[in-house]
């Protein structure tokens, strides 16, 4: 069983290093994925160790962060998305040997933000979970991923919208737990997911895909 954290910080204005080092050592995740990371978190590995990246979304201040408490096997990939109306969007895919996990902070339009879906879903694995800001209102109409995240708000919008924006998509895994964590310091609420790699799976859909740059 491998527990994932996603959270979306808040660039500049919500969640601090420190923040992030409390919520480490208070759920101990076996891999965090974070939205909306600035410079400030590249000091997160000399505080709690682990292994840590960063990339930036481009021509942006802030990006996608990841971190784990033991060695990935491979450093994560970058895959570029489809751009948005404001600025382009990327995706980072790690790759843990029995499930690959990819971190997205999609676009707001909700026909393009479906298409960086499917783009994903393209170059991963069978044994898969996509995690993240989606900004997507209503069903993601991913085929073959089924919808496994906390059902319960995890953003409100303008303080006074409650939204189910940050979600988690599986597929090929079983989905054991499913939690948004209380509000903290971010307009987003962590959410929490126990993912276990399903027995069972077709070997001729377990092999990658193909076409993820570094």
């Amino acid at each position: 069983m491998i527990k994932v954290i996603s959270w979306n910080l808040l660039r500049l204005t919500g969640a601090s290093l420190g923040d992030v080092v409390r919520l480490i050592r208070r759920e101990h995740p076996d891999l965090l994925l974070m939205q909306e990371v600035t410079q400030e978190m590249d000091g997160l590995t000399r505080v709690v160790g682990g292994q840590y990246q960063r990339d930036l979304l481009p021509g942006r201040v802030h990006g996608l962060g990841v971190w784990s408490p033991t060695p990935l096997p491979a450093w994560p990939l970058v895959l570029p998305l489809q751009s948005g109306a404001m600025f382009n969007r990327v995706c980072q895919i790690i790759d843990l040997g029995t499930i690959t996990i990819a971190n997205v902070h999609l676009s707001h339009g909700q026909i393009l933000n479906r298409r960086q879906l499917r783009r994903i879903a393209s170059v991963l694995p069978y044994r898969a979970a996509v995690l993240g800001d989606y900004n997507l209102i209503g069903p993601a109409l991913l085929p073959g991923f089924r919808d496994a995240g906390p059902r319960e708000h995890t953003h409100i919008a303008g303080d006074m919208v409650p939204l189910r924006i940050d979600r988690c998509l599986i597929r090929g895994v079983a989905c054991l737990e499913a939690k948004a964590l209380l509000r903290e310091t971010s307009d987003h609420r962590p959410i929490v997911v126990s993912l276990n790699v399903m027995p069972h799976y077709r070997a001729a859909d377990a092999e990658p895909a193909m076409g993820i740059v570094a």
